[in-house]
């Protein structure tokens, strides 16, 4: 993953861009970790909307999405 920090105060979100996202394909996923939620956005469209997961919904999930 790539690392990008999102713009503005201390309280901004550092943003990790999906290792199988390309830079010229229309998958581009980056994800964003905080206290108790995750993030994830589309970043070839960083002002769009952001959904956020409770971090055990989330750690439920990635072994369902990389087929572990």
């Amino acid at each position: 993953m790539t690392r990008k920090s999102s713009g503005g105060d201390g309280s901004a979100l550092e943003w990790f861009k999906s290792s199988y996202s390309s830079n010229d394909g229309p998958e581009c996923v980056e994800v964003a970790a905080a206290r108790s939620s995750v993030y994830v956005r589309d970043s070839k469209h960083l002002a769009g909307p952001q959904l956020g997961f409770a971090s055990a919904a989330w750690a439920d999930f990635v072994p369902y999405a990389s087929g572990s």
